[in-house]
């Protein structure tokens, strides 16, 4: 078996998380055939238990990752009591990871609206039609529920419901992983005190 032998740059002298986020991001966005902005978020519950589950990123910046959901989901309940989580990002054809966690924060009602308005129609009504992560009695009982909701939007805007918004993960730690032949990989971690703190950059064994 061959093994994997990459010719690009070493990653391992960058300066700042974001900018290089930024860039294995874009060469993501290149070579994964499919979601290329896909991550697992974890949250823990009431009892400190984790759970994690795949979302995708809906915005990155120097402040922070942004994802949205129903709030009244089981990620919104655990986020609401316990504002932290974690996210990981994997791309195969890259032989790469980025890890990252910290607190969250919501984003602004502006910045949730702007982005509901650019889903699907369809999937605007069924963010009101989903009772997310509730018992459904039936997959009939959730037609009759995008029946409804579509029917009562009919010739209307679909607006943003109070209870589906954005989130952002604002890291304190992001840790970028990239694959070496015989698991002697390459890993750097940024590390911050708190968000406007200095990041100080920590090479890893693998």
């Amino acid at each position: 078996m061959t093994e994997f032998r990459d010719q690009r740059p070493d990653f391992t002298a960058a300066t700042d998380p974001f900018a290089l986020f930024a860039s294995w991001m874009a060469e993501a966005e290149k070579t994964e055939p499919e979601d290329p902005n896909a991550m697992a978020l974890a949250t823990v519950d009431a009892q400190g238990l984790a759970n994690l589950r795949m979302i995708l990123l809906k915005g990155s910046d120097e402040r922070g990752f942004v994802f949205y959901t129903n709030c009244q989901s089981a990620k919104g309940l655990e986020l609401a009591s316990a504002p932290k989580a974690a996210l990981l990002f994997y791309w195969k054809s890259l032989h790469r990871q980025i890890r990252a966690r910290g607190p969250i924060e919501p984003v602004r009602d502006a910045d949730a609206d702007a982005y509901f308005a650019t889903r699907s129609r369809e999937s605007r009504i069924g963010a009101w039609a989903s009772q997310q992560s509730r018992p459904l009695q039936s997959r009939r009982a959730l037609d009759e529920s995008v029946a409804k909701r579509t029917s009562e939007f009919e010739g209307n805007e679909v607006p943003r419901p109070d209870y589906w918004h954005g989130y952002r993960v604002i890291p304190l730690e992001i840790e970028f992983w990239h694959h070496r032949p015989h698991r002697l990989h390459d890993r750097i971690v940024f590390r911050r005190a708190f968000p406007d703190a200095p990041w100080v950059k920590t090479r890893l064994y693998p």
